[in-house]
């Protein structure tokens, strides 16, 4: 038995319209839920905030103790690093430490997420940019504390990783605990994730705009999420004005008062742009590299990182001691454990134990290249530590030995090297990330002046070209159409198809002359399996009107309907699409007569075909069906 179509109070039958469901889930925000957003996005960031301030100190105070007070080792930090103060007495160096913390506190890292969460390995930005396509922006309670334990056991003793991309991952699973907290929907789930990215990341990054800027951007290779933005520009002011509470307000780098600008120099910065788009593509080779050599090792994945750690020690310790005879400074940091933004601040700024000239230009290429095999041990094993600052680190010291080189060989003392080593960090992360625009604000933050912001727009460009095939986070996808977190723009969709490319053509039309009686109509039409909408022809053979099958069926019941009605009497005014129109349009038409398919006329109005609401849907489907991913898994939340 057919189910009932549901009537309004009139008695009137309401047809179902076709894509409704699709069209409601992609309508705009309402100034309701916009406003909701807007304050849970504020709870997102004070929570964000406070968090940021336990995590950054309780990290500085684990690393200040193994690695400074334990080892003896003089951390190289930068400008706004420091808040215990550590690090300037003279210690007795014990470098054989070096060779064990770090292999320790990555071991318990790596026992801690695979017994606890092991969504929460790595380095965190690939799982929160899968959480946001894949799992509606959910992340299960723990992940949170765990992944902050675990970053802050692995980079307190010495891996070679940043505490951003860790931050991305707790600022998320914080967004996405407050949205199951007030039992948001799913679209708001996802912009408070964000929200938690952006409020983490400018806490610890104190770069409040390029924070909120990159919790959009990265999740695409070539778009960026929208209705996120301001959310995320809301959470990063709140944390961001609590983390300067504790800790002051400061940039993280010094830095020169002013960076000139010079038309003649914008070739260096362009050069600079694809050198560095080479040192991406290697940093990524070595990377992938050790990946796949610490997934071939007969151990278990808890094991995996401590691996790692002890690699790391082995090849950071005589670094350590080559460089140390050579400065005469043993023991000094060079940023190869740890984040390593001292070591940007020394391209920046320089140091007394750096030597100028060209000894300079290849000390600070040494420890770039140091920095990508000790990123890529800690980062390949699966060590809780993110890519972020390494990227960074990387491009400031190549840009600062460009910049220097560059100074050498032109004899232009108008060459800032510090300029160089500013653009470098933006224009690697940026490029390798795909994320230009966020990287080129964050950039201009920690400069505390936009001096740059023309060599860095040039540089930027022209490493997002160089490395379009080259990404540092794998669960990037191009565009929001690509992305499950989005249907596809109904509309949009339906915008882009003729309906010449869809139309019946060549089937036996059955048409009305207007005198017809009713008997013949509804025998011809009993003969027509295929049609429901009858066109009433004139003299002329142009639509005169249509009739529906519906109303046959009202005259077929009807019997004294049927002795005296003729086509004349029954037909509804002619509605019809030309092979022109586009399919949202032949929608439109359907939903507002109430039929389900509509004939297809020429210029002069005679009819060349016909399009139903069977075919509209068909052409759908296939212009928005994407292949299955492996990885579109349903996350079990707990």
């Amino acid at each position: 038995m057919p189910e009932p179509v549901p009537a309004d109070r009139a008695g009137v039958v309401r047809r179902r319209r076709p894509f409704s469901a699709l069209i409601s889930e992609i309508a705009p925000l309402d100034l309701r839920l916009v406003g909701r957003t807007i304050l849970h996005a504020v709870l997102v960031g004070a929570i964000a905030g406070l968090v940021a301030v336990l995590f950054f100190g309780a990290l500085e105070l684990v690393e200040e103790l193994l690695l400074g007070h334990l080892a003896g080792y003089q951390r190289l930090r930068a400008h706004g690093e420091a808040i215990f103060g550590g690090g300037s007495e003279h210690r007795h160096v014990r470098l054989w430490l070096l060779l064990v913390i770090p292999a320790l506190g990555a071991l318990a890292g790596g026992i801690l997420t695979a017994r606890l969460a092991p969504e929460a390995a790595g380095g965190g930005g690939d799982a929160m940019i899968q959480a946001f396509h894949h799992h509606g922006g959910r992340m299960r309670k723990r992940v949170a504390w765990v992944k902050a334990l675990a970053s802050i056991l692995t980079l307190g003793s010495g891996g070679a990783g940043g505490r951003e991309g860790p931050t991305m991952q707790v600022g998320g699973a914080l967004g996405s605990l407050v949205g199951r907290g007030l039992a948001v929907g799913r679209r708001e789930h996802r912009i408070l994730m964000l929200a938690g990215v952006a409020a983490g990341m400018s806490a610890i990054f104190r770069t409040p705009l390029g924070a909120a800027l990159l919790a959009t951007e990265v999740l695409y290779r070539d778009d960026f999420e929208a209705e996120a933005l301001i959310p995320a520009l809301l959470a990063s002011v709140v944390s961001y004005s609590v983390f300067i509470s504790f800790y002051g307000e400061s940039t993280l780098f010094a830095h020169a008062p002013k960076y000139a600008f010079v038309p003649s120099h914008l070739p260096l910065y362009a050069l600079l742009a694809l050198l560095l788009a080479l040192v991406a593509i290697a940093f990524l080779k070595c990377l992938g590299g050790v990946k796949a050599i610490a997934a071939r090792l007969p151990v278990a994945p808890w094991a995996r990182p401590g691996l790692g750690g002890l690699a790391l020690g082995l090849f950071c310790v005589p670094v350590l001691w080559f460089v140390g005879r050579r400065i005469e400074s043993p023991g000094q940091g060079l940023g190869l454990l740890g984040g390593g933004y001292g070591a940007v601040q020394v391209a920046i700024t320089g140091a007394q134990w750096l030597q100028p000239g060209w000894r300079g230009v290849e000390l600070l290429l040494l420890l770039c290249a140091a920095k990508i095999v000790a990123s890529s041990l800690t980062l390949g094993s699966g060590g809780c530590a993110g890519d972020f600052a390494p990227s960074l680190v990387i491009g400031g010291l190549f840009g600062g030995a460009f910049g220097r080189a560059a100074a050498l060989l032109l004899d232009d003392p108008r060459i800032d090297p510090g300029a160089f080593a500013l653009v470098g960090m933006g224009t690697f992360y940026g490029g390798v990330a795909h994320v230009p625009v966020s990287s080129l604000v964050m950039v201009c933050e920690l400069a505390g002046s936009y001096d740059l912001l023309v060599p860095l727009m040039l540089a930027e460009g022209v490493a997002f070209v160089a490395l379009r095939k080259h990404s540092l986070y794998h669960a990037q996808l191009p565009t929001q159409r690509d992305s499950p977190a989005h249907p596809v723009p109904t509309l949009d969709v339906l915008r882009s198809i003729r309906v010449q490319q869809i139309m019946i053509e060549g089937r036996p039309l059955v048409t009305f002359a207007p005198g017809t009686p009713a008997g013949e109509m509804l025998r011809r039409a009993a003969d027509a399996s295929w049609q429901e909408v009858f066109p009433v022809l004139d003299g002329s053979r142009k639509m005169a009107g249509v009739i529906t099958a519906e109303l046959l069926r009202i005259i077929a019941v009807e019997h004294e309907l049927e002795r005296v009605t003729v086509a004349a009497d029954a037909m509804q005014p002619p509605v019809a699409v030309t092979a022109a129109d586009d399919l949202r349009k032949a929608t439109e038409v359907m939903v507002a007569h109430g039929v389900r398919e509509l004939p297809v006329v020429d210029g002069e109005g005679s009819i060349v075909g016909f399009v139903d609401e069977a075919d509209i849907g068909k052409a759908y489907l296939q212009a928005t069906t994407r292949p299955a991913r492996a990885d579109e898994t349903p996350l079990v939340l707990g």
